[in-house]
């Protein structure tokens, strides 16, 4: 009879109790401690298996279940008398930055400080015998919402400290979503209040810490030692390329396989593959997310589970505000194209709004892309990847994604691409006016908006939402060339029924045109002058089958002729 599944268990002991579904990832526990590494950074995708490993790990090496070790019996660690002696024997603090997630800074470092104060509170024992000093217990009642950074920073090296001498060995920590409150700065506009503020937490805690056995910190993404990790030469960082603990967060395909088989679902094994197949970490490829499968085992339909399950605000934000090339590769790889990138691991947020690397940087780390093949740039001594769409999910993900920015202007939009398809010229005018004046700010950086940048912002991400829904009729290419030049957007029809559709894009430019009338009027001279239906027309549609359009912007306001 197959296991029951429990559906976001994230403690390792209520699912092993219970005898729910779980595939056995306790040799983590050896492949950690035989490394002998001081800090440990692992990065993987969100609903990757990190909290319930570091639940594990809480529950394995904790003192606080000293002699409890039964809930290990069966499983792969509790093979080696040498790792059953080492069960229950160190003291631990397990921190999450999990829920660390505020709009304003004052409210992300009160959510830390509370956090870290229940911390306190847990070993509250301590300050009941003689195991404190009497400046060190005021120094655990200052611990609270309202304590100084000063006291913030030092709070996890002190408690440190109290608990090594009241069990007379080093503590290991374990802080978990590390980077959540980064993120979130980075999205909301405070980064360098929240980067000080967690270096000097970090700090503390991970380089200037006697009382430290080991640690271990997860996120999805690693962030620059510059910004967060200044001179801690003690750490360790895992990321998706590194070969350590490659098989301990995700599902191989083995263990997915022999999973479908427990539930009776063997048979859809190739559909689960294209769904939730893609990832590789280190040098094993054929990782599977494991939120997902284990969804799909539940429910037995496949479905977007993992795509679903919270907030992609800073995906969102990267590929709509996106410069018009990360729009056009984008659009490449939602028709399942491949993009050759330089990647550099260490995230730099203040980079992600100049530097298209660093956007895709950090669409590997989160699981949006896979790495096709690696090439070494010999020339220049950089990591250079052939990256895709992971699976279908993540297309998927991306396309409600691109649809949702034009949302609240469905009817408008729908009227827009009939008219379009059909000639009618009116009717687009007046839907491109309504949505440019409210969306060309949402399309802009936001940091240094640019009047110049706005248009190509607006209609790169326009054309992404043309990609998405017309991907059945249409073969959308942009900035191709053709006949004496590079045209904006193409439109090749799949039946032929339909017309073709060729747009330019120019901006007014007041030395050049008098009126915006004059710009639209040369967009779509141009496309005549430089003959960009030759393309079309080489594949046998005919000229009359062709609609042609130029636009002209300025400022907010759209004319297209």
């Amino acid at each position: 009879m197959a296991r029951t599944v429990g559906i976001g268990i994230q403690s390792f002991e209520k699912l092993i109790q219970n005898g729910y579904f779980y595939i056995d990832k306790t040799d983590f526990i050896k492949e950690w401690w035989e490394s002998g590494d001081d800090v440990t950074l692992i990065t993987r995708p969100r609903r990757f298996g990190k909290t319930l490993n570091m639940n594990m790990m809480e529950r394995f090496f904790s003192v606080a279940y000293a002699g409890r070790g039964e809930i290990f019996e069966g499983l792969s660690i509790w093979k080696e008398e040498k790792y059953r002696k080492l069960q229950g024997t160190c003291p631990v603090i397990f921190l999450s930055f999990a829920d660390m997630k505020a709009s304003t800074f004052s409210l992300a470092r009160e959510k830390i400080c509370m956090a870290i104060q229940k911390l306190y509170s847990r070993f509250d024992f301590l300050m009941a015998g003689r195991t404190l000093k009497e400046e060190e217990k005021n120094f655990f009642r200052r611990v609270s919402l309202e304590m100084t950074d000063s006291t913030a920073a030092g709070a996890l090296r002190e408690l440190a400290c109290y608990l090594s001498r009241y069990y007379g060995r080093d503590v290991i920590i374990l802080l978990d979503e590390y980077d959540t409150p980064l993120q979130e700065a980075w999205v909301y506009g405070y980064w360098k209040e929240m980067s000080e503020f967690i270096r000097g937490l970090f700090n503390s805690t991970f380089k200037t810490n006697p009382y430290l056995e080991r640690a271990i910190m997860t996120g999805i993404t690693r962030v620059s030692k510059e910004s967060i990790f200044s001179d801690l030469n003690n750490l360790e960082v895992v990321t998706a390329t590194s070969e350590k603990y490659e098989s301990c967060f995700g599902f191989t395909e083995e263990e997915v396989w022999e999973a479908l088989q427990e539930y009776g679902l063997y048979d859809q094994r190739q559909k689960v593959k294209d769904w939730y197949d893609g990832f590789t970490f280190g040098k094993t490829e054929a990782i599977y997310n494991p939120w997902s499968v284990i969804n799909f085992l539940d429910k037995k339909r496949l479905s977007m589970y993992w795509a679903n399950t919270s907030s992609n605000s800073l995906v969102n934000r990267l590929i709509r505000r996106g410069s018009r090339e990360i729009k056009m590769e984008m659009e490449n790889l939602l028709k399942g194209g491949v993009l050759q990138t330089w990647i550099d691991e260490q995230i730099i947020f203040e980079q992600l709004d100049s530097r298209t690397d660093a956007v895709w940087s950090l669409l590997l780390a989160g699981g949006y892309l896979k790495v096709r093949r690696y090439l070494m740039d010999e020339e220049w001594g950089r990591d250079t990847y052939e990256l895709a769409l992971t699976n279908r999910e993540v297309r998927f993900l991306f396309g409600q994604m691109i649809d949702g920015w034009f949302r609240d202007f469905v009817p408008e939009y729908n009227d827009f691409v009939k008219a379009m398809l059909t000639g009618d010229r009116k009717a687009m005018n007046g839907y491109m006016n309504k949505v440019a004046m409210a969306t060309f700010s949402y399309f802009d950086s936001g940091i240094k908006p640019s009047k110049e940048s706005e248009p190509e912002r607006f209609y790169h991400g326009f054309v992404l939402g043309l990609t998405v829904d017309l991907a059945d009729r249409y073969v959308i290419t942009s900035n191709r060339e053709s006949g004496y030049g590079r045209y904006d957007v193409v439109l090749e029809p799949k039946r032929q029924e339909d017309c073709a559709v060729i747009m330019e894009f120019k901006v007014r430019d007041p030395g050049e045109e008098k009126t915006l009338e004059e710009t639209a009027k040369e967009a779509l001279a141009q496309i005549e002058r430089k003959k960009y239906e030759a393309a079309l027309t080489a594949k046998g549609i005919a000229p009359g089958q062709i609609q042609k359009y130029g636009f002209a912007f300025e400022g907010k306001t759209v004319l297209i002729r």
